[in-house]
């Protein structure tokens, strides 16, 4: 079952070739989302400019850097937790400096100076331009504070380092915040308001990564359907656009065109979608392009109408079940998953019911499934009590899950018999003896490595799977490779 945080990566040290004549150390760990991922090679990427290579041992470093993540409480204990630990090694280390990173450092701001004595620096998402600035403050003995959320900032003019890739598949950001003001999440106060990324920025990206021997990128942002250029400027302000900038405006349809076009060998990803904001012309653009892979990330977090309103999701079930019809219309091999909560205030067994008859009418291919989390500074903390007791949720998580694994099943039981063309990623985690790849829905594949390398795109004829993994043996290179 894959799960919308990577549990495997969680706080993984990040270590890159230095420069040469760089000479402090930077150690950086990331939680969360693959937005903090990413962030964290821009960050990368600003200070080699500013004579720090990476390490991945935590004691040789001079500057330590936690990325951080507010979407769980988990995650925010877990740093607080590495905190400590930072503090053990710098009590017999004085000159090493401790920062903190993205959105915990943006709910929280000055509080973790206060709070954790440790830190040196809070740095929140827009502000990583500024780092150069900030390490020179706490270089000369003093704490340094950027949350300011910025109305222009998409880091579109720096090259990220890529860090722990496998050289294969990249994320490229293409927008930055989110103007859904959904009642559980705290992405609007902590990344700001939406705003998207110079287009010819992206595609000069996805080249400079399909020459350094890439073969798939994801198009990474909190809401990729909302992506907006107009020439600069929040979304919300296009209404005020001139009939030039409404005429010359690129929408995310047209955006995944130009990246299909730009690469037409490479494999196109995104995630993550929002029903309300996915029209058909992109599913109609997904079914144009072969390179365009057949796979929505499609978050509901609840199948009953009234939780949808409480929760401000924009749309209702029916509205979501008439996406999925024209998705399942369109392209009718497209693999679909979701993100799911349980538990949700005020959420009675009859709602619970509407969400699990919502999964079996989608049956999707896999899922991202939680217990309401109560975060602090969104509406539903303000607004709703946190009511439902927490044997109510684990009970009907657990009944989302088993749901969920049955239709992974199905799913994935679908490519039993037949060829699929798979891109080659690496080693299976289960044998040194055979690669792993996915196919365009997403769903993994094993198999014997025989003569083929990473990088390769393959057919793979497939003879059994898992709940959620197909295991088959390879029958030749894809027309692709």
């Amino acid at each position: 079952m894959e799960k919308v945080i990577d549990e495997s990566v969680q706080g993984k040290a990040l270590s890159l070739e230095g420069k040469k004549d760089n000479s402090r150390k930077l150690y950086i760990e990331s939680y969360g989302c693959q937005m903090n991922f990413s962030d964290s090679e821009i960050v990368a990427s600003i200070l080699a400019n500013e004579g720090f290579n990476t390490t991945n041992t935590l004691e040789d470093a001079d500057l330590v850097l936690v990325n951080t993540c507010s979407i769980r409480e988990k995650a925010e204990l877990t740093v607080r937790k590495r905190l400590e630990k930072f503090n053990a090694i710098k009590a017999t280390k004085p000159h090493m400096k401790v920062g903190v990173l993205g959105c915990m450092a943006e709910r929280l701001k000055s509080k973790l100076l206060e709070e954790e004595k440790i830190v040196d620096m809070v740095v929140g998402p827009d502000a990583y331009k500024d780092l150069p600035n900030l390490i020179q403050e706490i270089d000369e003995g003093r704490s340094a504070v950027n949350v300011i959320l910025s109305k222009e900032e998409t880091y579109g003019d720096v090259a990220p380092v890529r860090l722990n890739s496998n050289g294969v598949t990249a994320f490229v950001s293409i927008t930055r915040g989110c103007d859904n003001m959904c009642t559980f999440c705290v992405v609007p106060f902590t990344r700001g308001r939406e705003r998207s990324r110079e287009p010819q920025s992206i595609i000069q990206e996805v080249d400079e990564l399909w020459e350094k021997g890439y073969k798939e990128v994801t198009l990474l942002g909190q809401n990729v359907d909302s992506y907006l250029w107009y020439g600069g400027g929040l979304k919300k302000d296009f209404a005020k656009a001139s009939e030039i900038q409404r005429a010359t405006s690129v929408n995310f349809a047209k955006l995944l065109e130009m990246v299909a076009l730009a690469q037409p060998k490479m494999r196109i990803r995104f995630s993550t979608s929002n029903p309300q904001d996915m029209t058909l012309d992109v599913i109609h653009t997904m079914s144009k392009y072969d390179n365009i892979c057949k796979n929505i990330h499609l978050p509901v977090q609840s199948g009953s109408n009234r939780i949808l309103k409480a929760m401000n999701r924009l749309h209702t079930r029916e509205e979501y079940f008439e996406l999925i019809d024209n998705i399942r219309a369109i392209i009718p091999d497209c693999g679909i998953s979701q993100d799911m909560i349980a538990g949700f205030p005020t959420e009675t067994e009859e709602d619970h019911k509407d969400t699990l008859s919502l999964m079996e009418y989608v049956k999707y291919d896999y899922g991202f499934m939680f217990a309401y989390s109560e975060r602090p500074g969104t509406m539903a903390a303000r607004k709703l009590e946190d009511d439902v007791p927490l044997h109510i949720k684990k009970r009907r998580l657990n009944e989302i899950i088993g749901l969920q694994r049955e239709h992974c099943r199905l799913r994935t039981e679908q490519y039993v018999g037949k060829v699929q063309e798979v891109l080659i990623e690496g080693t299976s985690k289960k044998s040194l003896d055979h690669w792993m790849g996915r196919n365009s829905q997403n769903t993994v594949a094993v198999f014997p490595k025989e003569h083929y390398k990473v990088g390769d795109f393959v057919n793979v004829k497939m003879h059994s799977c898992t709940s959620a993994t197909l295991i088959g043996e390879v029958v030749g290179y894809s027309d692709n490779n």
